[in-house]
C-alpha cells in the first residue's frame, strides 16, 4: 500500500518541539471554549431559540474540526511522527475539509436568522421552524458533502511518484496532490470550483442579505441598530476567515514567493483560527451568553 509521509521535513524542523507548545495551548483553549459555550447554551432555556441553536451548531463544528487532524500534528511536533497510510491520509482529508466547509455554511445559516428576524419579524418563527428552516439546511449539507467526497475521491485516483513525502504537517488536499504524477488539472479545477462554490458561494449570500439588512434597518430609523450587532459580528468572522482561506489554497495555484513555512502555517490557521476565537468573539458580542457565562462563572467561583 502506498504511503504518503505528513509533516514535511522542510517545515520548521529545529523548531518543531517548540511549536508544540503554542499549538498545545489553542488546542486545549478551543476545547474548552467551545465546550464551555456549548454546555451554557445547552443548559439554559431561554437560549433554545435558533439563533442560539446554530451558534451551538457552530461550537460542534469548531469542536470536532481540530480532533481530526490537532491531536497527530501536535505528536509529530513531539516525537517527530511523520508516517500515515495514504487511506488513512483520504480520510483525513474528508472529514477535515467537509467540517471545514460547514464553518461559512453556518454563518450563512446566522445570516438568514438575521435577514428573517430583522426584515420579517411577523413571519419570523415560521421561517425558522423546523420544517421551513430544512429547505435552507438541506441543499446547503448536500453540496458540502458532495464537494468534499468529490475532492477526495479525484485524490485517491492518482498515481503518486517515488517521493512520498507531504510538504506539511497533516493531510492536506493540494499537498497531497502535488505529490501525484501526471496531470493534476481536474484536481485543480475541482479544488476551486469547491472554494467558489462554498465558502466564497456563501460569504456573497452572507454579504447581500446584510446590505439588504442594513437597508432595512437605516429605513427604518433606530430601533432596529441593536440588532445589528450580532451580524457586525458574522461579518467580521467571515472577512477574517475568507481571507486567510483564499491566501491558504491560492498559494498553492499562483506562482508567489511564499515560503513553505508561511504556506503551510495558513493553511493551518484557516481551520485552526475559527475554532480557537469563534466561541470567545461570540462569547463575548452576544450579550445573552455573556450573561449566562458570567452567571457560571460566578456559580463556578463561589
Amino acid at each position: 500500500q502506498l504511503l504518503a509521509w505528513s509533516s514535511s521535513r522542510g517545515f520548521l524542523v529545529e523548531l518543531r518541539p517548540v511549536l508544540f507548545v503554542p499549538f498545545s495551548i489553542m488546542f486545549v483553549v478551543s476545547l474548552l471554549a467551545n465546550s464551555l459555550l456549548l454546555y451554557v447554551i445547552i443548559s439554559w432555556r431561554s437560549l433554545h431559540s435558533p439563533m442560539y441553536v446554530l451558534i451551538a451548531g457552530m461550537a460542534v463544528v469548531d469542536l470536532s474540526l481540530p480532533l481530526f487532524f490537532v491531536p497527530n500534528m501536535l505528536l509529530s511536533f513531539l516525537f517527530d511522527w511523520r508516517g500515515i497510510s495514504l487511506i488513512n491520509c483520504l480520510v483525513q482529508i474528508y472529514f477535515v475539509h467537509l467540517f471545514g466547509t460547514f464553518q461559512s455554511t453556518l454563518l450563512l445559516w446566522m445570516a438568514l436568522d438575521r435577514y428573517f428576524a430583522i426584515c420579517t419579524p411577523l413571519y419570523y418563527h415560521d421561517q425558522m421552524a423546523l420544517p421551513g428552516f430544512l429547505k435552507f439546511v438541506i441543499p446547503l449539507v448536500i453540496r458540502n458533502i458532495i464537494m468534499i467526497t468529490l475532492v477526495v475521491t479525484l485524490a485517491g485516483k492518482l498515481s503518486f511518484c517515488a517521493t512520498n513525502v507531504i510538504n506539511h504537517c497533516f493531510c492536506e488536499h493540494m499537498a497531497l496532490v502535488e505529490l501525484a504524477c501526471g496531470s493534476t488539472a481536474l484536481n485543480n479545477l475541482m479544488g476551486l470550483l469547491t472554494v467558489f462554490l462554498i465558502p466564497v458561494a456563501d460569504f456573497i449570500f452572507i454579504t447581500t442579505s446584510y446590505i439588504v439588512i442594513f437597508s432595512s434597518v437605516l429605513s427604518s430609523g433606530k430601533s432596529g441598530i441593536k440588532a445589528l450587532s450580532t451580524c457586525v459580528t458574522h461579518i467580521v468572522v467571515m472577512a477574517v476567515s475568507l481571507t486567510i482561506i483564499l491566501i491558504a489554497f491560492l498559494s498553492y495555484r499562483v506562482r508567489n514567493g511564499l515560503p513553505a513555512a508561511v504556506r503551510v502555517f495558513f493553511s493551518i490557521m484557516y481551520l485552526f483560527f475559527p475554532s480557537c476565537f469563534n466561541p470567545i468573539i461570540y462569547g463575548i458580542r452576544t450579550t445573552e451568553i455573556r450573561q449566562r457565562l458570567s452567571v457560571y462563572v460566578c456559580c463556578v467561583h463561589i
